[in-house]
């Protein structure tokens, strides 16, 4: 049981969407992608560069759609929007003390997808550090400690949590010491995500049901990508290019976390576009040719778009 309801007019969209994908890019496998796509009927109210969902919103229904959505995949730098929340909720509840480096942490974390700003949060979060490899005793400790953000967010009873896992890093090079460890010899304990279970996440931060509305607008704003990406800037840190958001012009508006690796390619976006009804869709590929192909990404939201205004 998902937590929207399941379209047949979105259904087809996405079908018509994934069959053209396949077609254009032959070598990315049926079992390569998945894809949460959420249709807002009800407009948000944006004052003040504020987003307000009207009350009202939360008496009907959210329209979706999703193709292997509970697959659980490794999510990449995608993880990082559910440390986000965790940081804000620890300082919600005075879990942590605020301060500047902490707060420059949390911005590059998320503006940037920096790995050692996230490096700082998961210690911060979990009250661990990365070292030397532990004798078993001590390794036992720092994991029940390092899980205290699967945890939290295993208190939400929400069923798209019930599979995922967050108590990994994000490395550029790889584990080492007692991190290599506690990931296992073979990944098998790598984080863990599911196209649904970031959909759920994201749609509550957009509609300010996350901690609180103070909170969830100040995470809206560190996810607000500038559009258009700039012509000269091909670095895949803007988190536009060769992502969701490629696709879109200066007139839409965008909030985004992507991520990636040489295996996999992923991006979860809110998107607004005049005339047209704000939707959020995330999508996850897989395969090592796959991962550097930049024109997926931006193939898939142009025919979401192209889609929902048919």
């Amino acid at each position: 049981m998902t937590f929207f309801k399941p379209n047949d007019h979105l259904k087809s969209i996405v079908n018509q969407v994934l069959e053209s994908t396949w077609e254009q890019f032959p070598e990315l496998g049926l079992n390569q992608c998945a894809l949460t796509l959420l249709v807002y009927d009800t407009p948000v109210v944006i004052e003040k560069e504020e987003i307000t969902f009207p009350m009202d919103f939360w008496q009907h229904p959210i329209k979706g759609f999703s193709y292997r959505g509970d697959e659980t995949i490794y999510p990449a730098s995608v993880v990082k929007l559910f440390y986000l929340v965790a940081i804000y909720q620890w300082l919600e509840k005075g879990k942590v003390e605020p301060s500047t480096e902490l707060d420059r942490a949390i911005t590059d974390m998320i503006v940037d997808s920096s790995n050692d700003a996230t490096s700082l949060v998961v210690d911060m979060l979990t009250d661990t550090t990365s070292g030397p490899e532990l004798s078993s005793d001590k390794l036992l400790q720092w994991q029940d400690k390092r899980n205290e953000i699967n945890r939290y967010f295993q208190g939400f009873g929400w069923q798209e949590f019930k599979n995922i896992n967050l108590n990994q890093k994000t490395w550029c090079d790889g584990y080492y010491g007692r991190e290599k460890q506690f990931v296992g010899a073979k990944g098998e304990n790598k984080n863990r995500l599911t196209t649904n279970a970031v959909a759920r996440l994201f749609h509550n931060i957009v509609a300010e049901r996350i901690i609180s509305p103070e909170r969830s607008q100040k995470m809206m704003r560190l996810l607000q990508r500038t559009l258009p990406a700039p012509v000269n800037d091909t670095l895949e840190e803007n988190q536009i290019t060769g992502f969701l958001g490629e696709s879109l012009d200066s007139n839409a508006k965008l909030w985004s976390k992507a991520g990636w690796t040489t295996q996999v390619r992923h991006d979860a976006a809110y998107i607004e576009i005049p005339q047209q009804a704000p939707f959020l869709l995330v999508v996850f590929t897989e395969g090592r040719k796959n991962s550097q192909n930049k024109q997926i990404l931006p193939f898939i939201s142009q025919l979401i778009i192209k889609g929902l205004n048919s």
